[in-house]
């Protein structure tokens, strides 16, 4: 149940939760092609990595068009992960680009994802698609990123029945501890310490920690349309 000469795709995987699933990826041995929209960002990760067994490529993962083409030139792998997401919250009364954007961010892509991959997929091969813990404890202000949380994990169970034998899961985090830079930084501090109010460990999480989640759901080969929770405890605090 190891990843070694296993090829492994990663949607946004030039940083965060993205690149920590890669880094361990390598590590055991995986080849590893990371995709993301900046290509700077792309070799960045690459370079940090440091591995040969690492292929950066660029992708608008909101385009239909280029999702399809990127897994014509990516061909046959064995585990994809998708955590690329682009969004905006906002409350019920928010203009309609701002409701729609967690879908057009985060849903479609990953739904698009998973059409064009599955003809390259290794039959015993595995999807983790990524959601979030506000789908189960959403707070104030994020009706429409909740409903798409929701509706990742929904969409999780019915590619396990509709794909199978290839596996699909979906790892819903907690609030995660990334860089980000200028006023979104000061903000992100400010939402890490309430965060750490709100779950049971009484701290945010690591991107590795989720990476630990993913490998296990790429390489667990008994588990399929289950949804982990690794958020520190926050779902039921």
């Amino acid at each position: 149940m190891l990843l070694k000469d296993k090829r492994v795709v990663i949607i946004g995987g030039s940083a965060g939760i993205g690149f920590a699933a890669a880094q361990a990826a390598v590590v055991q041995g995986a080849s590893v092609i990371i995709a993301g929209r900046s290509a700077e960002k792309l070799e960045k990760a690459k370079a940090i990595i440091g591995s040969d067994k690492v292929e950066a490529i660029q992708l608008d993962n909101r385009v239909e068009e280029e999702i399809k083409l990127f897994f014509e030139k990516v061909g046959p792998f064995d585990h994809l992960f998708t955590p690329g997401a682009s969004y905006v919250l906002g409350p019920i009364t928010s203009d309609s680009d701002i409701a729609k954007s967690s879908f057009e961010g985060k849903f479609w892509p990953q739904y698009f994802a998973v059409k064009y991959a599955s003809p390259y997929l290794s039959k015993s091969g595995s999807i983790v698609l990524m959601s979030g813990a506000f789908s189960q404890r959403p707070l104030n202000g994020g009706a429409s990123y909740a409903a798409c949380n929701g509706a990742i994990e929904s969409l999780g169970k019915a590619l396990a029945v509709e794909l199978s034998p290839i596996r699909v899961n979906v790892v819903s985090p907690g609030t995660i501890r990334t860089a980000r830079e200028g006023a979104a930084q000061e903000k992100r501090k400010r939402d890490y310490e309430a965060y750490k109010e709100m779950c049971a460990l009484g701290r945010v999480g690591q991107p590795e920690e989720i990476a630990h989640s993913v490998l296990y759901l790429w390489t667990n080969t008994y588990t399929t349309g289950s949804t982990l929770f690794p958020d520190g405890g926050y779902i039921f605090s």
